[in-house]
């Protein structure tokens, strides 16, 4: 049997444009890693583009997947290779697509976290890492059922980094976060 690549043709990229939906509003106010696992921010959309309807049904999950930009990183720290993951020295160098690093291409960040109220056009999360001012662009209900199937695979030193800031079983904000979603994503 042959194989054959096909090569993408980027030639036929576009810009892509976002309207933040909302903007956050947390107690954190520069992006500092290590302090995210038990952050109560709140979420307030955008009211010339949404009305209360939007939320209604979300306060039946007891997690949202937030979608955000990171709007504090510098055009010239965006990574497009390899770094140390938590810029640790000590651990082993991967590319920027192998960690949840800010500096990424995009600036996209994602985070599944605990909603604890969904009220008029605000919801209160905890365990976003998103500062102060960040926009949102996009909020999911979370679902098991379009989380990892199967086995997965989730490198030492990752969950090395998580237990440092209290993401993953066993650390301080375990009961935020509860086993089944430490279980089936990686955070940052």
């Amino acid at each position: 049997m042959e194989s054959q690549l096909q090569l993408v043709d980027m030639t036929n990229t576009r810009l892509i444009e976002f309207t933040p939906i909302g903007v956050v509003h947390s107690p954190a106010l520069e992006p500092v890693d290590n302090v995210w696992g038990g952050i109560k921010c709140r979420i307030d959309l955008d009211s010339s583009r949404f009305t209360p309807e939007s939320l209604r049904g979300l306060d039946d999950f007891s997690h949202v997947e937030v979608v955000f930009f990171f709007h504090r990183v510098p055009e010239s720290e965006i990574e497009t290779g390899s770094r140390y993951p938590r810029n640790r020295p000590g651990s082993p160098g991967v590319g920027i697509f192998a960690q949840r690093g800010k500096a990424r291409p995009n600036r996209i960040g994602v985070t599944i976290c605990r909603l604890l109220s969904a009220k008029d056009l605000s919801l209160e999360v905890v365990g976003l890492d998103a500062i102060d001012g960040t926009s949102v662009l996009d909020i999911k209900p979370y679902m098991r059922e379009f989380a990892a199937r199967g086995k997965y695979a989730n490198p030492n030193g990752s969950m090395n980094s998580c237990a440092v800031i209290g993401k993953i079983p066993g650390s301080a904000d375990r009961a935020s976060f509860g086993t089944t979603l430490s279980a089936t994503r990686s955070y940052r």
